[in-house]
């Protein structure tokens, strides 16, 4: 029968997949989070959360910026523009199937795609480099700019804690190689020990610095070079690199036989395209760039476009420069719109003349274009602000983003005129222009796929009508390999109403459930957080995962784009199960107004109840330990209110995916008294669980909780996770709450966590042993955060220290 819940959401009907996060891209995804495109869904795919831009590199080398003055937050802009982020890199395209397959997860699918991935160092014919992004290279090349700001922040350690001068070279005669050099010398001579300065060499194979550029600018950068002390040497190509085994000390070695001593050796040189292009059919230049046609598409894919360094516009070929890229956003923003409209595109024609403002190092600049150049040093000091004032603005675009308000359920509201006009602007998006697709782009809408995308925008059935359709089941769940288990007689695989298990002799079952709604954009991602939230419970027991049941809700939609989702989802909660020893058997699937996913779960232990721990074991004088760092709570919150960085946010998802499954191990190992898993209730709800449960009372060190990072700040700023006024309550646990409101970490005492760690008393003579096995096993944020103490007479159990 119809339920009264409200209407659906616009079905997802295309799939625009963005590869990288280059200047191009994010412009693209500032456009269409100003004007979203109804139907379409946006996931970008990118190795690196903070995006550099290019044109302040040489600023934040130089000490003018700090890391987050010149790097873009992809995954809030992506929050931002309703897209989904996966963090991973690409290592091919299936252009039959429409798939991008990438390093670490499930393939991802796309009607249109779109590459922005710069440029990769073309090192090769360099005897003695290996590869040149490994952390121990001889060399460190300036792109990707993420693989050369690791390299700089170790070089920056070296130079700090120097005892003689330091010999850096850098290879590359262009504009971004004198830039770089000029930075760097500016930098290290304000970092090295009093007395002690960088020894800088330049090595170009051309006749005279930036030969793109007119002579007096080129010729006023090597004035610039020599009054600096910098030695520059022309004419010579690099074709070997020696490093002394014993003392890694390293020499390049020049065609003419001429050796150059380097502490560190740059290169920036021209780069080529990512290796992985060559073996997608598409058409590349000899530097293995994508051929681009005006329209941006490549040469042989009407259905991939690509921009930025990474594409060569055959028609109208020009220098690799961020200015391209940054202009590139607007016609290729357009350009995906129309493919998935069905309309014709339009070419783009990029300017012949750019200006380009070339920094010194020292808050001055020479401004460049065409055949003109200002290169007075009275003007100098003027064009470094105007070039700091344009690369500001440029940033702020996309870092200064309006703050969302947390979000809260939403209501029925205009109900059936809400529905009808859904309904109408679904119609138009769906009947409409798909009709006049061009044949090589996105496939046309059939009339099944149509109906199913109206049919999502109605009014749905509950019940059994509420289940997801058993064909695309059959195809998402057919790929799973669920772990054997010859205890599992029924399985997920037999076409059968319920799994059938065998309980081992001697063993009985410890029984689980968990389930919530998902909390991030990646569903693969958030089928391995909520596996692994799930399976905390039996680690806590001491139970070995046996068999599970999943039990899933997925948004309305046309069955092919649900299958993929559904596949995803359970491919990520699979992979975790079966690493933790546990099979998958079976479940359900229904349809609901959001992603979500939980699990009935059995767990082993013997029957005698050997080995178990329980949240009621506290003795006085243990100590408590707990393995992972808190702080999802706030951090997810602030992540849906757009105030979370990033980078804060990889860390807590690194966090969750963290198996508890060795930890329980260790303590078990060093006789742990009692344990749970810190999730929902937060630490200090689930402290007063066990010490109720123990009859003890206990005190924890504020100062010594870990603390994932981003935490204090979301807390400072007033975000918190909507269950935290609940957990708030139980602030009358704690004999001395007026002392702690005021400290910065009160509030994460009742931040619920999503996949926590555990929670343990150990006995003192045991603690030292327990925490070093624990980091030693990867639990690198676990600690001694408190005591267990004698049940005293006040009612309230917990007393904290600061």
């Amino acid at each position: 029968m119809p339920s009264a819940s409200m209407p659906a959401k616009a079905p997802i009907v295309r799939d625009i997949v963005l590869v990288g996060g280059g200047h191009s891209h994010v412009g693209v995804l500032m456009r269409f989070a100003m004007h979203p495109e109804p139907g379409v869904c946006l996931t970008v795919i990118c190795r690196d959360t903070d995006t550099p831009y290019s044109g302040m590199l040489p600023g934040y080398v130089a000490g003018h910026y700090t890391f987050d003055d010149v790097h873009i937050d992809l995954r809030r802009l992506c929050q931002f523009a309703g897209a989904r982020f996966y963090r991973d890199h690409v290592i091919d395209i299936d252009r039959q199937d429409r798939r991008v397959l990438c390093a670490n997860r499930p393939p991802v699918n796309y009607d249109v795609l779109s590459i922005n991935i710069g440029s990769t160092p073309r090192l090769d014919h360099i005897e003695g480099i290996g590869n040149p992004e490994a952390h121990d290279a001889p060399v460190v090349a300036v792109k990707p700019i993420s693989t050369f700001q690791e390299r700089w922040i170790r070089l920056l350690a070296r130079a700090r804690a120097a005892t003689s001068p330091l010999d850096i070279v850098l290879v590359g005669g262009g504009a971004g190689g004198v830039e770089l050099l000029l930075a760097i010398q500016q930098r290290l001579v304000n970092e090295m020990p009093a007395g002690l300065a960088p020894r800088l060499t330049l090595i170009t194979r051309g006749k005279r610095l930036l030969p793109t550029h007119t002579q007096a600018v080129g010729d006023a950068l090597a004035d610039t070079l020599a009054a600096r002390g910098i030695t520059v040497h022309f004419g010579e190509e690099i074709t070997a690199v020696e490093t002394h085994t014993e003392t890694q000390q390293r020499q390049l070695i020049s065609a003419s036989g001429a050796a150059y001593r380097a502490d560190e050796a740059i290169w920036v040189t021209r780069a080529g395209g990512a290796r992985w292009l060559s073996r997608t059919g598409l058409s590349l230049d000899d530097d293995g760039f994508l051929k681009v046609r005006d329209t941006l598409q490549t040469l042989d894919d009407d259905a991939i476009f690509a921009a930025g360094d990474i594409a060569h516009q055959v028609n109208h070929p020009r220098e690799k420069a961020g200015v391209f890229a940054v202009r590139q956003s607007r016609p290729l923003a357009d350009n995906l719109r129309r493919a998935v409209r069905g309309e014709p595109l339009k070419d783009y024609l990029p300017q012949p003349r750019w200006l380009a403002l070339i920094s010194t190092g020292d808050r001055n600049a020479i401004a460049s274009r065409g055949s003109l150049g200002l290169v007075s040093p009275r003007l100098r000091p003027w064009l470094w602000r105007w070039k700091d004032h344009i690369d500001r603005q440029f940033m702020t675009r996309f870092n200064d983003l309006p703050s969302m308000q947390s979000a809260s359920n939403t209501e029925a509201g205009s109900g059936m005129s809400e529905l009808g006009e859904r309904c109408k602007n679904a119609w138009q998006a769906l009947s409409g222009p798909s009709k006049k697709l061009h044949p090589h782009l996105t496939a046309e809408l059939d009339e099944q796929d149509a109906h199913q995308a109206l049919s999502a925008l109605a009014m749905r059935c509950g019940g059994c009508g509420a289940k997801v359709g058993a064909n695309v089941l059959s195809r998402a769940l057919g790929s799973l390999a669920p772990r054997e288990n010859e205890d599992v007689l029924v399985g997920l695989h037999a076409p059968d109403d319920a799994a059938i298990v065998r309980i081992p002799k001697g063993q009985a079952l410890v029984h689980s459930v968990d389930f919530f709604r998902a909390f991030i954009d990646d569903p693969y991602l958030f089928g391995r957080v909520a596996a692994n939230h799930a399976l905390g419970d039996l680690y806590a027991m001491g139970a070995r995962p046996h068999t599970a049941t999943a039990i899933a809700t997925v948004p309305q939609g046309v069955e092919r784009k649900i299958e993929p989702l559904v596949r995803e989802l359970m491919q990520g909660a699979t992979e975790v199960l079966n690493e933790a020893g546990c099979s998958l058997v079976g479940g359900h699937t229904g349809e609901g107004q959001e992603l979500a996913l939980g699990f009935a779960l059995n767990g082993l232990v013997d029957e005698s109840l050997t080995g178990v721990t329980c949240k009621g074991g506290m003795r006085p004088g243990d100590v408590i330990i707990l393995t992972k760092a808190i702080g999802t709570g706030t951090l997810l919150a602030a992540h849906a209110r757009l105030v979370a960085r990033g980078r804060w946010i990889d860390a807590a998802l690194v966090s969750m995916q963290q198996s508890s499954q060795q930890a329980a191990d260790i303590l078990r190992r060093h006789h742990t008294t009692a344990s749970t898993d810190i999730t929902g209730f937060g630490l200090l709800g689930h402290l007063v669980e066990m010490t109720r449960a123990s009859g003890v009372d206990a005190e924890l060190d504020i100062a010594a909780l870990p603390i994932l990072e981003g935490a204090e700040e979301c807390v400072a700023r007033g975000v918190v996770s909507s269950l935290q006024p609940a957990n708030l309550r139980l602030k009358r646990a704690l004999k001395n709450q007026q002392a702690l409101v005021d400290h910065p970490r009160y509030p994460l005492l009742f931040d619920p966590q999503t996949a926590g760690g555990l929670l343990a008393s150990i006995p003192l003579d045991q603690s030292e042993a327990c925490l070093a096995a624990l980091k030693a096993a990867g639990y690198s944020a676990s600690a001694i955060i408190g005591r267990v103490k004698e049940h005293g007479d006040a009612l309230a159990p917990i007393s904290v220290t600061r």
